[in-house]
Order: structure tokens, then sequence, then C-alpha cells
């Protein structure tokens, strides 16, 4: 099912950074403006496949990303639950605003009201019974893996609840429009592979793991690891024949799911060849990822089989309404 995300253009978005009360950490938000894109691959495109056919005409109204995919310490937060709201005299309706010396953006601190609900009303997810890094690493700057769908919506939900702005995944859309960051080649930085491994962690240079975010350059929109490193997770349901139903010029599209598998997945990961890193390249989500998984029923939190994929966050410049929010958080039970 197709559907428009209802966005309210808010010109002149500039990037910030979220601090997160009672800890030191923090998430640098990029600032993407709105615009009009050709979603998808010519099928002359190196590496092309027929799932990213036709080529269609996309328009993406502003909102913001992470500049950088989600960390296990990021993560952690949410998994070991510091319960309870804000501090009260975190409480104020609009955001204490100061500057960050060493970027010059503006850091939120204070919590806001675009959301209304308690930090110990929101799921969480089990503690993991293995080290679901598999002996990559949890420490500075390692991106999260080995979360499903479900859990990184949550994780979502819980930053929501913890700072009063309404944080959720990307639409598979504005991930490959951030991704693209005005390109309309293979990669943001050109056609070949030849220089990727300046932009990106993947077969050819990782050494079979991931590595720490931000440690390769970023596109021209500031944003880190889009190629590579970790694959991540996207809001959309995976339809091979997606692009298909779409004519003219496609408002911010959606495509909601109705099932667990498949969702979309995007960028690639340290795990694979060059021609599965580009912009408009798609992969679609499986229940192998946790054929591992000694639970039974299996976790509706961990992938015992991912440690390829993990996330990174947006915010739209205003929330949804109460009804919708569920779309992007997911339900209780997928």
């Amino acid at each position: 099912m197709l559907v428009s995300l209802k966005f309210y253009s808010q010109e002149n978005l500039k990037a910030y950074v979220q601090g997160i009360s009672g800890t030191d950490l923090s998430i640098d938000m990029v600032a993407i403006p709105e615009g009009i894109f050709l979603m998808g691959s010519d099928p002359e495109e190196f590496g092309h496949y027929k799932d990213e056919a036709p080529l269609h005409k996309v328009k993406i109204d502003p909102f913001w990303m992470s500049s950088k995919e989600i960390t296990w310490k990021l993560y952690k937060l949410y998994l070991e639950r510091p319960l309870g709201d804000l501090p009260s005299e975190d409480k104020a309706n609009k955001p204490t605003i100061k500057i960050d010396a060493e970027s010059g953006a503006t850091m939120l601190s204070k919590k806001a009201s675009d959301v209304n609900i308690k930090v110990d009303a929101v799921s969480g997810a089990t503690i993991p019974y293995v080290d679901m890094s598999l002996g990559m690493g949890t420490g500075d700057g390692m991106p999260v893996v080995n979360i499903t769908y479900l859990a990184a919506q949550k994780f979502c939900k819980w930053l929501s609840a913890k700072t009063g702005y309404f944080y959720r995944l990307p639409t598979e859309a504005e991930w490959e429009y951030a991704a693209r960051a005005g390109s309309q080649t293979a990669y943001h930085f050109g056609d070949s592979p030849e220089n990727l491994g300046d932009y990106a962690w993947f077969y050819e240079n990782s050494d079979g793991h991931y590595h720490a975010v931000g440690t390769k350059k970023p596109n021209s929109w500031g944003l880190y690891d889009m190629h590579g490193n970790v694959a991540e997770w996207t809001l959309d349901a995976y339809d091979s024949e997606t692009y298909k139903n779409r004519s003219g010029l496609t408002k911010n599209p959606f495509e909601i799911p109705n099932e667990e598998y498949p969702h979309s997945v995007r960028g690639g990961s340290y795990y694979d060849d060059a021609e599965y890193l580009r912009s408009a390249a798609r992969l679609a989500s499986s229940e192998n990822w946790k054929m591992r998984d000694p639970q039974f029923p299996k976790s509706k939190w961990w992938n015992t089989d991912a440690a390829f994929v993990g996330f990174r966050i947006v915010r739209d410049p205003n929330p949804p309404s109460e009804e919708d929010k569920a779309k992007y958080w997911g339900n209780e039970n997928p």
C-alpha cells in the first residue's frame, strides 16, 4: 500500500546536535533540503538490478537525518533502560539552545513537547543472550547491529520520549535522496567504484568487520557511511515491483509494512561488494537473519545472523498525528 507522508515545509532547517539528558552522548543531525530526484537506477548503471526500475521522479520535503549510524553506546542507553522521565527542570516546552563550540551547530538539550509519552511507557528490548557484535566490538563509535526492524523502531520511540522530538527511521525514498546528496550517479561521488574506499568500508577494505562510524569521508550533505560499513533499516516494506506502480511525480512515498517480512534495507555493508553499495541498491530483510536464534518463539528484538545491518534516524519538521505515530514506531507484536 502506497501512502504519501504529509510533511509541512519548513524553510531554512539548520543542523543541530541532539543532547540526551543525563548522559554525555549526543547525536549530530544534518538538515536535508527539500527537492526532486530520480529514484532507482538506469539499466546501464553498474550493478543495476531489476527491482531498481523504472527510474521515477520523487519529491521529498525537508527533514533532519543523523550524520552517522546509531552506535552501540547510544543503543545501550535504550537497552539498559534508564527508566523514568527527564528531571523536572528539563521539562520546559521549549528546548535550551546553545552553540556547540566545535561544530557551530545548535545544541538541543531540554525536552520539547512534540511527543508526550513517558520513557517507561516504551517497550524495552531483552538483554542479548550472546555477544550480538559477534566479536566486532561495542565500544566507542561502533555501529549497533543484529537488531530487528521492530527494535530500531522502538529505539526511535524511546529517543522521542526522552527528548520530546519525533524521531523515526527514514523512508526508503528519504534514504536514497539523502545518500545521493544531489547526485544522480551510482555513488554520490560518481559512477565508478574506483574511489569507493575513500568513502566506504566494504568487502575489499573492511577485513571482514564493521568499523567505527564516521571514519571515512562524508557525502556533500555531511552524511557518513551512506555507502557501506553497515546496511541500514528503512521504514518501508520491500516489494520488488514497487517502482512499477508509481507514475508522474510521487511525493514522499512510504510503503507501509503489513507483515514482519520483508522490509527494505539500504546502503550495503562491510561484507558486500561494491555494486551493493550503490545509492539505488535495495535489499529485502529475511527471517533467515534469525536462523541461529535459540529462543522459541524467536526473538522479536534480535537477529543472530544480521551483523551487517544497523540504522540511522530522521526527524520530521512537524510530527504526525497521535494516531499515525504507530506507523513509524511499530506495533508491540510485529
